[in-house]
C-alpha cells in the first residue's frame, strides 16, 4: 500500500458514552502496518469502558477496498449524524452540485397606480439560508416594482413540501430546540450558520439586583411571545437561566436568575410553525419599505400565471455542503431529503425523499435493502446503518466527479475551528464571536457530529475514538497516525443527536 493511500475507519458504537483514551501505545501506529493496527484496535475494544456496549468497526484501504480490520462491521445500528454522509452524497447525485433553492414573491392581479388589487404570494422551496435580511431584500424588490398598497392578503406558500414538520422517531423532548426544528418550504435562519427554523434568545441582566432580566430575539419577530419570570441577582451570584418553549405554542419561557455581572446567555430555540415565522419577517419588511397589506396573512398555493415581483436564489449545493457537513446541520439534511423527493417524484416528503435516496444507493456501493432510513440527519431512532455500508459509501464516492468538493466539506478531525478559512464561500461567514468561527456555547446540547475526514499526509494526524452512546465515527488515517486518545465529545447527555 502506498504512503499516500487513504485508510477509512468506520466505527459504530452503542452503549454508554465511551472513549478510547485509556488504551495507549508506546509509539505511533503506521497505517501500513496491519499487525500493529490490529493489536491496537483489539486493545481499544477490550477497554472495560466498552463493557455492555455493541461495537461495529471496519478498516479498509480506500484505494483498493482491502479490509484491514473488521469487528462486527455488518451489524446495523443507529448512525446518528453519520446519516448525513448518505444524505449529502445522495443529494449530490439526485440534485447535482449546482442545485439552488429559490424564494419568490408574486402577484395574482395587476398593479394600477401603485395598488395591487389582489393577493401577494410569498413562495418558498425550502431554502435554509434565508435570513431576515433576505426577506427584507425581497420586500425592497416589491416596493421597487411600484407596489405601495395590497388590497388582498399576504399569502404564504409552503406547498413545495408537505405539512409534516417533524420526522418519525424524533424525540419529543428535543422539539423546542434548534437542532430539532420543524421543516417547512418557507423558513428562516437567525445566523450565517443557517440554523433554519430557529431564533436566538438573548438574556442579559437588568441594571440592578431584583430587576427583571432583559430578553431579546435574533431576528426581532412578533412570531414568538416572551414569557419571563427571570430576575437579576446580586453580583457574583452566577446564572441559573433556563430558556424553553411551551409545546405547541411560540411562548418562550425564561426562568431563573442572572447576576448583574453575568455575561449574556444566548439560547437557540426552534419556533413553532416556521412558515408563519418566515411570513411574519416578510410582513414586517414590507411595512418597513412602505408596502401596506390590507388583508390577513393566509396560506395557499401560488396560482398559475401569477406575476413575479421579486426573487432570491440560494447559494448552490456545493457551497451549502460546508455549513451542512462541517457544522452537522440537521435541518439542512431534512430539507435536502424533501427536495430530493420533490425532484424525483414531485412530492416534497420524507417518504418520497428516502425513496429518491434509495435509487442512487447502488451507485454509492450500498444495497438499499440492507439500510433503513426515515430521515436525513440521523435524528430518528428508527435509522439503522452498518459500518460496512458507510465504508462502502466512502470508497464508492471517490470515483464521483463531486468527490473532492464533498470531501473538503467534511469536518477536519483535531481542528478546533468550526470552519476552514478557505471554506468561507459566498456570504457564509463564521459567527462573529470570539475566536475564528467560535460563538458562545449553547446549553442543553446533545452532541453528535458528522464524520471527520483525514487521510492526506498534509493534514493533521487522526486520533481514533468513539464519541457517543448511539453514534458512528467514520475516520480516515493517512500515512501518519497517532496512538488513540480521548475523543472530545460534549457528553452532557446520552444518545440524543444534535447538530453541533
Amino acid at each position: 500500500m502506498s504512503r499516500s493511500s487513504l485508510v477509512r475507519i468506520s466505527v459504530l458504537a452503542t452503549g454508554l458514552l465511551v472513549a478510547a483514551s485509556s488504551v495507549a501505545t508506546s509509539a505511533p501506529v503506521s497505517a501500513q502496518d496491519p499487525g500493529s493496527l490490529t493489536k491496537d484496535l483489539d486493545a481499544i475494544l477490550a477497554n472495560p469502558g466498552l463493557s455492555g456496549a455493541g461495537v461495529g468497526l471496519v478498516v479498509r484501504a480506500a484505494d483498493t477496498g482491502e479490509v484491514l480490520y473488521r469487528h462486527e462491521s455488518d451489524r446495523r445500528q443507529q448512525p446518528a449524524s453519520n446519516a448525513k454522509l448518505v444524505t449529502s452524497a445522495a443529494a449530490l447525485e439526485v440534485l447535482g452540485p449546482d442545485y439552488h433553492f429559490s424564494t419568490t414573491v408574486a402577484a395574482s392581479a395587476s398593479t394600477t397606480n401603485s395598488v395591487l388589487r389582489g393577493d401577494l404570494y410569498l413562495k418558498g422551496t425550502g431554502d435554509p439560508t434565508m435570513l431576515a435580511a433576505d426577506y427584507d431584500a425581497l420586500a425592497a424588490q416589491v416596493a421597487a416594482s411600484g407596489v405601495r398598497l395590497v388590497t388582498g392578503n399576504l399569502v404564504a406558500d409552503d406547498t413545495w413540501f408537505d405539512d409534516m414538520r417533524l420526522a418519525s422517531g424524533w424525540a419529543w423532548d428535543d422539539e423546542p430546540f434548534y437542532y430539532n426544528a420543524q421543516v417547512s418550504a418557507l423558513t428562516a435562519a437567525p445566523d450565517t450558520d443557517f440554523d433554519a427554523g430557529s431564533i436566538i434568545v438573548t438574556v442579559t441582566p437588568g441594571a440592578a439586583a431584583g430587576q427583571p432580566v432583559r430578553v431579546t430575539t435574533t431576528p426581532p419577530t412578533d412570531h414568538v411571545k416572551i414569557v419571563s419570570s427571570a430576575v437579576t441577582g446580586a453580583p457574583g451570584s452566577g446564572s441559573s437561566i433556563t430558556v424553553d418553549r411551551e409545546h405547541g405554542t411560540n411562548n418562550i419561557l425564561v426562568t431563573g436568575s442572572m447576576a448583574t455581572d453575568a455575561s449574556a446567555d444566548n439560547e437557540f430555540m426552534a419556533v413553532w410553525d416556521p412558515t408563519g415565522y418566515a411570513a411574519s419577517l416578510f410582513s414586517a419588511a414590507l411595512r418597513a419599505h412602505g408596502v401596506r397589506v390590507l388583508g390577513r396573512t393566509t396560506r395557499a398555493a401560488t396560482p398559475a400565471g401569477a406575476t413575479q415581483l421579486a426573487a432570491r436564489q440560494s447559494i448552490p449545493l456545493h457551497d451549502l455542503l460546508t455549513p451542512f457537513l462541517k457544522l452537522s446541520n440537521n435541518l439542512h439534511a431534512e430539507i435536502l431529503v424533501k427536495a430530493m423527493g420533490r425532484a424525483r417524484s414531485n412530492t416534497g416528503s420524507w417518504d418520497a425523499g428516502v425513496a429518491a435516496i434509495k435509487t442512487v444507493l447502488p451507485g454509492l456501493g450500498i444495497d438499499p435493502a440492507r439500510m433503513f432510513l426515515v430521515d436525513g440527519s440521523g435524528l430518528s431512532r428508527m435509522d439503522h446503518v452498518s459500518p460496512d455500508q458507510i465504508s462502502a459509501l466512502l470508497i464508492a464516492a471517490r470515483a464521483k466527479p463531486w468527490f473532492q468538493t464533498w470531501y473538503t466539506a467534511l469536518p477536519i478531525a483535531g481542528d478546533p475551528d468550526r470552519l476552514d478559512d478557505h471554506q468561507q464561500l459566498g456570504r457564509h461567514q463564521p459567527a462573529p464571536t470570539g475566536r475564528r468561527g467560535r460563538r458562545p456555547p449553547r446549553r442543553r446540547h446533545r452532541h453528535a457530529t458528522t464524520s471527520s475526514a483525514h487521510g492526506r499526509s498534509e493534514r493533521p494526524p487522526l486520533r481514533p475514538g468513539m464519541v457517543h452512546r448511539q453514534g458512528m465515527l467514520t475516520l480516515g488515517a493517512g500515512s501518519e497516525t497517532t496512538q488513540p486518545t480521548q475523543s472530545q465529545g460534549n457528553g452532557t447527555a446520552p444518545s440524543h443527536n444534535q447538530t453541533r
